[in-house]
């Protein structure tokens, strides 16, 4: 689930994107555990950092209930990261039973015996800290990332639900759940565009009751028919300390540590054991063909799935190898065969691997006018190309390289999810190994081409798969065969769950777990310190080290993009475009070339249009940046742009661009800015354009816009260890490059309404309504004044998880996966917003709901307590904003687009620490009118148009292009 994303929030709506961070260290003794005579735990294996540093150093401990336990030390940053990982997922439910392990998920969150209903996410999020939970087929994994200070108080309320949960697992909250995940579903899967061609490969490729048949948002059906003694009974099968893991790194002390684990830990009852299931991988004998119509898909898909391997299985490399070569990237079969020559908008490959099976995928999505078959035949000729020409030198080298670096960005983050201490739960829970980085790297560095040919003949080459054909509702299209394959429910047999005879037992302990331990001294955060400079021809620059992997980060941004089709509006769409164009082929070099180029010292130059700018990211290894950066000297001075290439590029967005007119989620953006800023101003264009402005572009136009692209207009991020000599050398051609004067628009920003109007939207049959409320905001952004101020005023508003309008739609009333409200604004003044997808039936009480909540906040303000939480959350934040490169790069970026000084984060700080509720009242009273806000709904006009007329507001219907039908 992604609950992170309203505790990201204040990153965008305060502007507060930063960099990784030092501070002073403090000495940190060593663990000397064999002094302890019954500590409750021992030590299994330690791991110590390898000469190359290509590994993860840890220590294993297990504690006398079984819980195993990995501490890895990295004090590069004053964080502290917690991860818990249940060896149960999707695959441990009972036909009819499923969802159970991500409801599960949800329910972990609402308290606990000694934590009160939706306080786990206030407390850490108090404490400055951020978390999740995430759930997949084989695991469900509950995770932390806290300033190093509260480390105490995350193993506490770990500790507490898994030990202390069920009494407080009520009715209620139960309902309350189910609803939630329900509107998860919908936003997901049942309301976007091919969101269902999982379930449906799913139910296909496995046989009835396979723990992979179903998924693991599991049916609405299933969800509808449990109870909470269920619930309850899955809780006490599979959430035992004996099949957990858990997972501490980053600025502790190891038997500081343990000491804390065994008291909160250590007294919880042993679980009932738990079984491997071994390896489940599917038969499919002879080809199943499969379809459904989608309601929101304007073009086909095609999806070829073959069973595969599981997870480490020794074929697994070489198939992500295969996969490689028939369908990623330029150099692709696919991409040759179906893209290039415009008969798919995309077409790809991948290899995917779970605990018991895999699925190896070819997947593409076709323009209409060709058929789903004649692209199902494409697939076909497609396998024959790869096996009459085998795989080149070339390829495997490209395929190498991409994984050895892949893997080593894994390690730029402690606590991201994905970084070090996921690895070490992932390895130790599917490798039976968390000592496994190296043994990772050695078997993708040991594919050989024979062994690629050998998983071909193996797995694909004449073997049975699943052909799912997804078209769109009432169109003439056909599947690419008639469908083939019914689920045989005759053999089944439901296996013995264990779920007889279990008990609740709780810990006794000799303190008091009610209470939330206190946080030590917070830790000392000194802001990183960069090098500014800047070359003759008026591009700035600023450099900051980066050590913790051998890589280099530069982030080039021209000002302009999207914006400057203010001054032509009928070529909106061009720097999307542009963007894309520059990705293509250069004067020396083809696109296949430049991408193999790439792909073989496994770096990255992506280029990309966007809102005010356009810019290129490069990622190097170390010892390959020189080359890199030859490369960017090409693709940056030496672009050759075609008309091929347009033509391509051209189609493919307008295509795009018809798709999203069935995405309710889209539709709902692309309204709101319409109804905000009026139809003549360019930022109610979409940043793709419309059909009418993406036909008018032409190659001149293209050619034209590269001009845009001048040094006296651009900000150089780098992030690495390169000093200004180094940048000398390896950067000459961009200070070589002569600057011209560009001209930039300006914008007027419209008046707020006059009063509170609704417009509606219809999209027929929507599973789930959208709706966006706001006005535009005549406020840019600003590090330290009123736009910074207007963040602090709505954090407890709409700004966390837990502010006033995700806990009042979400976790009060169960209406919604998430909702929450922000300011926007840039150099260009944006908005104030709202939004939420909604269930379709309570719309018109939603919308009511969002009213009052910003109308009482807008009448009575901000109480003392949600104060006193705005300022811990923000201020204690920030001992994690500054890990990884790409917060880094954040930092420095917005440093050189609005010019700020180095001292503008301590500002920042005195400023949230002397905000009083007089301020916070006197803003909300100013800048949240609740009787001038614009309302868009986009949902089933038959379902929800009644409601909504009973509001009393006048309504304006819409098309899905935002132009005028009718009023009411």
């Amino acid at each position: 689930m992604m609950k992170r994303i309203f505790l990201y929030s204040l990153l965008f709506v305060l502007g507060l994107v930063a960099c990784k961070g030092s501070y002073e260290a403090q000495e940190q003794p060593e663990a000397d555990i064999e002094m302890n005579t019954n500590p409750g735990y021992e030590l299994i294996e330690t791991v110590e950092r390898s000469e190359d540093g290509l590994n993860i150093p840890f220590s294993k401990y297990r504690l006398d209930n079984g819980l195993t336990v990995l501490l890895h030390e990295d004090h590069s940053d004053p964080i502290a990261h917690v991860d818990v990982t249940y060896h149960v997922g999707s695959a441990r439910e009972e036909i009819g039973k499923s969802g159970f392990a991500h409801f599960f998920e949800h329910m972990m969150f609402q308290g606990s015996d000694h934590v009160a209903d939706e306080e786990h996410f206030k407390i850490v999020s108090e404490s400055g800290g951020t978390l999740n939970g995430t759930t997949n087929r084989d695991r469900t994994n509950y995770f932390e990332t806290v300033p190093r200070n509260q480390l105490e108080t995350a193993l506490w309320l770990e500790a507490d639900r898994m030990g202390f949960l069920l009494d407080a697992v009520t009715q209620e909250k139960f309902e309350v759940q189910r609803a939630t995940v329900k509107n998860e579903r919908g936003q997901n899967y049942d309301n976007r565009p091919y969101g269902l061609a999982s379930e449906e490969i799913a139910k296909a490729l496995y046989p009835y009751g396979h723990p992979y048949s179903w998924l693991t948002i599991g049916y609405i059906e299933d969800l509808d028919r449990v109870d909470v003694n269920d619930l309850k009974n899955f809780f006490l099968r599979w959430y035992g300390p004996n099949n957990a893991l858990l997972t501490v790194a980053g600025d502790i002390n190891k038997e500081d540590t343990m000491e804390k684990i065994v008291k909160y830990f250590g007294s919880i009852p042993r679980g009932p054991e738990v079984e491997d299931m071994g390896e489940m991988v599917p038969e499919v004998e002879e080809d199943r063909y499969v379809s459904y119509e989608d309601n929101y898909a304007q073009v086909p898909r095609i999806y070829k799935v073959w069973p595969a391997p599981p997870r480490y299985h020794e074929d697994e490399a070489p198939l992500d190898a295969l996969a490689e070569i028939i369908g990623q990237g330029k150099n692709s079969i696919l991409y040759k065969n179906l893209v290039k020559p415009r008969k798919a908008q995309f077409a790809t490959t991948w290899n995917s691997a779970s605990e018991l099976a895999g699925q190896f995928t070819m997947v593409a999505q076709i323009f209409p006018n060709q058929t789903v078959a004649d692209i199902d035949a494409e697939f076909e000729k497609a396998l024959q190309e790869f096996e009459e020409n085998g795989v080149s030198d070339e390829a495997l080298q490209r395929f190498k390289s991409s994984m050895e670096t892949s893997l080593i960005r894994d390690m730029r983050s402690v606590g991201s999810f994905g970084g070090k201490a996921s690895k070490l739960a992932n390895y130790y829970t599917f490798a039976d190994d968390a000592d496994y980085f190296q043994k990772d790297l050695e078997r993708y560095r040991n594919v050989t081409k024979e062994d690629i040919m050998r998983v071909y003949n193996k797995y694909i080459k004449g073997e049975g798969s699943v052909t799912l054909s997804v078209l769109p509702k009432d169109s003439d299209f056909t599947a690419a065969a008639p469908d083939n394959y019914t689920i045989d429910k005759s053999n089944y047999e439901a296996p013995d769950y264990g779920y007889e005879g279990l008990t609740y037992v709780k810990a006794d302990d000799d303190f008091d777990r009610s209470q939330q331990p206190e946080a030590g001294e917070n830790p000392s955060i000194i802001v990183p310190e960069y090098q500014e400079f800047s070359f003759d021809n008026g591009m700035e620059v600023l450099q900051t080290d980066y050590n913790e992997t051998p890589e280099v980060f530069l982030l080039l941004s021209f000002e302009g993009g999207h914006y400057l089709s203010a001054f032509d509006k009928s070529k909106a769409g061009i720097a999307s475009i542009f963007g894309q164009m520059m990705d293509e082929g250069t004067e020396n070099y083809t696109a296949e070339e430049f991408s193999s180029e790439l792909d073989k010292l496994g770096s990255s130059i992506n280029f990309f249009g966007g809102t005010e700018s356009v810019g290129v990211r490069v990622e190097s290894l170390e010892k390959n940046l020189p080359q890199t950066l030859e490369l960017l000297e090409e693709k940056l001075l030496r672009p050759n742009f075609t008309q091929d290439d347009l033509d391509r590029i051209k189609k493919s967005q307008l295509q795009s661009i018809e798709n999203n007119k069935k995405d309710p989620s889209y539709v709902a953006r692309m309204v709101f800015d319409k109804v905000l800023y009026g139809n003549d101003d360019i930022r109610a264009i979409p940043n793709a354009g419309t059909k009418e402005t993406i036909e008018n572009i032409s190659l001149q136009d293209v050619e034209d816009f590269y001009k845009n692209l001048s040094p006296s207009v651009a900000d150089l991020v780098i992030v690495g260890d390169m000093d200004k000599e180094q940048v000398d050398n390896h950067l000459s051609f961009l200070t070589n490059w002569e600057g011209k004067d560009i001209q930039l628009p300006e914008f007027d920003q419209p008046d707020k309404p006059s009063r509170t109007q609704l417009y509606m939207v219809n999209v027929d049959d929507a599973a789930q309504t959208q709706i966006r409320i706001g006005y535009p905001l005549d406020i840019p952004y600003d590090a330290t004044g009123e736009f910074y101020r207007l963040g602090l005023m709505n954090y407890a508003l709409g700004g966390a998880f837990n502010s006033r309008i995700n806990l009042n739609l979400r976790e009060d009333k169960g209406w919604s996966y998430g909702a929450r409200s922000w300011f926007s604004g840039t150099k260009v003044p944006g908005a104030y917003s709202a939004g939420a997808g909604v269930k379709k039936e309570p719309s018109d009480s939603a919308v009511v709901e969002f009213m009052k909540e910003i109308t009482d906040y807008h009448k009575d303000g901000i109480d003392s307590d949600e104060l006193a939480f705005t300022k811990s959350s923000i201020s204690q934040s920030e001992a994690r904003e500054y890990e990884t490169p790409y917060q880094k790069a954040g930092l420095l970026s917005t440093i050189l687009k609005y010019d700020l000084p180095k001292g503008y984060i301590q500002e920042q700080n005195q400023i949230l620490e002397n905000m009083t509720e007089e301020e916070i009242d006197a803003l909300a009273k100013k800048y949240l009118d609740p009787e001038k806000m614009y309302i868009v709904t986009v949902g089933d006009k038959k379902e929800i148009l009644p409601g909504l007329k009973e509001l009393g507001y006048p309504i304006i219907e819409l098309n899905q292009e935002g132009e005028q039908l009718m009023s009411n």
